[in-house]
């Protein structure tokens, strides 16, 4: 702290420009392809398995410095989601959590689409053979299992890591779950999306119905998709606010989130992760109490370096990814 109280009157009236002028590194970026070296060292760069990140649902890659790929991997049954995928992915992110190497990830979908949705043949035992001697016991365990699946998801919002989901072909029940908790949706224009689980008789239990009408803001809409099933194609998609940006195939859009996470990646850990903790706060708190929140967060995290760099990098008219931050 006493490094950053030092900083000039000049220093501080940068920083002050730095956070209120538009500039190439402003919003923008989040609406058309990037053409930064980011980007250039992001092609360059071959995907290497992920350390300690071994799984029969899943792949792992280092798509680059500090960004990692995650794949639902099972393309010759279109991704379904079985046993193996329920407990892996609650591994896998808190995994991800804890890796001060990591400061983005993207998921993506292998083969032909991003996932049908859950795996009814291996799931069936655990669902229409429940355990339980009696309604109250057989009720009890399923409300255990139906937490449990849903924490596979909300694993993801958990991670203070920005989770960037790019979405090709057919994105199906639970696929809407997992899609709906990531930070920012991409998608390809083959693309559909379905909430599919009142056409297997039941109600989707594991995240759709909680987030999906904080994303879109439009109830109607929410509800006749939940209602009748009905595919949501990408324009649609693309126009209700439900992914930001949609591109003609799968590469191209693979290529613009990596692209994005890459820029994620050359920004202070500490700013980003909290910026992502604090938007999560604010959406489910009144405006007063994400305030408090947010005074009580900065009051510790206002004393990084990284804003001493990040202002000193400006100064000297260098570029942030020429920064190197701390791990976290």
């Amino acid at each position: 702290m006493a490094a950053a109280m030092a900083v000039s009157h000049r220093l501080r009236d940068l920083l002050t420009w730095r956070l209120t002028a538009p500039t190439h590194l402003g919003l923008n970026l989040c609406l058309r392809p990037m053409g930064s070296s980011a980007q250039n060292e992001a092609s360059r760069a071959a995907p290497s398995e992920a350390p300690d990140h071994n799984y029969e649902s899943l792949r792992v890659t280092a798509a680059q410095r500090h960004v990692l790929h995650v794949q639902l991997n099972r393309p010759e049954k279109r991704n379904a989601m079985n046993k193996a995928f329920w407990r892996e992915m609650v591994e896998c992110f808190n995994k991800i959590a804890q890796d001060t190497d990591c400061r983005a990830v993207v998921i993506s979908g292998a083969g032909k689409m991003f996932t049908a949705g859950i795996d009814l043949m291996d799931m069936a035992s655990d669902l229409l053979q429940p355990e339980g001697d009696d309604a109250a016991r057989i009720s009890w365990h399923l409300r255990g299992l139906i937490a449990r699946y849903q924490e596979t998801f909300t694993v993801i919002e958990k991670c203070p890591k920005p989770v960037i989901a790019a979405i090709h072909g057919g994105c199906i029940g639970g696929g809407v779950d997992l899609i709906t908790a990531c930070d920012i949706r991409y998608c390809a224009q083959d693309a559909f999306f379905q909430v599919k689980e009142v056409d297997v008789g039941l109600a989707a239990d594991v995240g759709t119905l909680q987030r999906l009408p904080r994303i879109i803001g439009n109830r109607s809409l929410v509800n006749e998709l939940a209602f009748t099933a009905r595919k949501m194609m990408a324009d649609e998609a693309l126009s209700s606010g439900l992914v930001s940006r949609m591109f003609p195939d799968k590469e191209a859009m693979l290529d613009a989130a990596f692209t994005l996470a890459a820029e994620i990646s050359t920004k202070s850990p500490v700013a980003v992760q909290g910026t992502k903790v604090n938007l999560l706060y604010s959406r489910d708190h009144s405006v007063a109490d994400g305030l408090n929140y947010m005074a009580s967060w900065n009051m510790g995290m206002l004393q990084t370096q990284d804003i001493v760099k990040s202002v000193q990098a400006a100064m000297e008219k260098k570029e942030l990814k020429s920064v190197t931050f701390s791990k976290l």
